[in-house]
């Protein structure tokens, strides 16, 4: 099932029960599918990558709104925020766990030859490249300058 027959179908549902927050979130994603789809050159289809790179897109967007909710103590947009990174994780493949993330890590700092913060743009394109989809790059970001700090 493609992904916007999934969002149509939860749509219905989230109408039919009247789940606002599930609706709120649904019609976002269906809005980056309509968008993706007139892009110049998309021909009116999109494939899985597009998909998960707007997903992907949305899910920083509201991560970077839910942190500056909660620095600013607005707890109600913080919320709708959270209930949001939800829906769309829903849609998104399984992330990595740190601990698998740093063994990914590790082969690709070997495979690079990387060894001090120097290398962390030569690493950071074979690990964004490598592990895209499966882990942010925020996160990716972090491990790499902590293990090329450590060596």
């Amino acid at each position: 099932m493609s992904l916007e027959a999934q969002v149509m179908a939860e749509m219905k549902d989230a109408m039919k029960s009247k789940n606002e927050a599930a609706l709120r979130g649904l019609r976002a994603i269906k809005a980056e599918i309509i968008k993706a789809k007139t892009e110049p050159g998309a021909n009116g289809e999109i494939n899985e990558a597009t998909e998960q790179k707007f997903l992907q897109k949305m899910m920083k967007q509201r991560k970077d709104s839910y942190e500056i909710f909660t620095q600013q103590g607005r707890e109600d947009l913080a919320a709708k925020e959270k209930e949001e990174m939800e829906l769309i994780e829903r849609f998104l493949p399984k992330q990595m766990s740190v601990d698998e993330l740093k063994t990914v890590l590790a082969d690709i700092i070997r495979q690079t030859g990387a060894s001090t913060q120097a290398d962390l743009g030569k690493v950071m394109g074979v690990a964004s490249k490598q592990l895209s989809g499966k882990a942010d790059g925020k996160t990716i970001n972090t491990i790499v300058k902590e293990m090329l700090g450590a060596i």
